[in-house]
């Protein structure tokens, strides 16, 4: 079987339709999430669960990390001591996302083995693809540098990436969170991915949701037909809609 990643902008809809696709799709399919917020996440490592409700205690945000917000990155403190403390606090904190990542990667793959289509809202590859994998990461901190490599040459990428895309100042509207500036530079990180996998299909998100939840349901259909007559070895070539 394969992977499917549904990745976007916040407001893009990827909660809604990856769930609806999991209930109608008329294949064996199983839903993993992908990205680090704990109350979307349908499996997490224990160590992670503590780590976030620890952070919730103290009136952080749920998700556990994520990629960098230019608009909040403060700098290294001057201090000696007080920037080794930040920088085993961002490595530790980076080494469970790491073993996060690889956790939810044998849950997917055992999934695969036992014949069923994996199906993701988000992908960690994806998510870190801009700010940890195509990048100089010589510049990046140590810890980040190490993410990235992993990332890049050794975590499995999804076999179908659908990219759901819309403005930035649409998906402002729908849900008023961020900027639209911010929501727009998150979007064309998303259409950087085109050239990064070997499968990549971009839907119009500003459709109503029922029209995205039924293209994307055919484009899956249709990549499942293609490998099924291929004989579990997709052609790069033999469907014009996939890169």
């Amino acid at each position: 079987m394969f992977t499917v990643a549904v990745i976007g902008p916040d407001g893009a809809g990827k909660s809604a339709v990856t769930r609806r696709l999991q209930q109608t799709l008329s294949l064996p399919v199983k839903y993993v999430y992908m990205g680090v917020n704990l109350e979307s996440s349908n499996v997490v490592l224990p160590t992670t669960r503590i780590a976030l409700e620890l952070k919730r205690w103290r009136g952080g945000r749920p998700d556990m990390a994520g990629p960098p917000d230019p608009t909040r990155v403060r700098p290294m403190p001057k201090n000696i001591l007080k920037r080794l403390v930040k920088e085993v606090k961002t490595s530790l904190r980076l080494a469970n996302l790491m073993a996060e990542e690889w956790y939810r990667q044998h849950i997917v793959q055992k999934y695969l083995d036992d014949g069923y289509i994996v199906l993701s809202d988000r992908h960690f590859f994806c998510d870190y693809y801009a700010h940890d994998i195509a990048v100089d990461r010589s510049q990046l901190p140590p810890a980040r540098r190490v993410h990235g490599a992993m990332l890049d040459r050794y975590y499995p990428r999804p076999d179908l990436l659908i990219c759901l895309d819309a403005p930035g100042d649409v998906l402002f509207e729908r849900k008023g969170e961020g900027s639209p500036e911010m929501l727009e530079a998150r979007r064309q990180e998303y259409l950087r991915l085109r050239d990064a996998v070997d499968h990549y299909v971009l839907v119009d998100a500003t459709q109503s949701l029922e029209a995205v939840i039924e293209e994307t349901a055919d484009i899956i259909l249709q990549f499942y037909a293609d490998q099924s007559w291929n004989g579990a070895q997709t052609s790069p070539h033999s469907l014009e809609n996939f890169n």
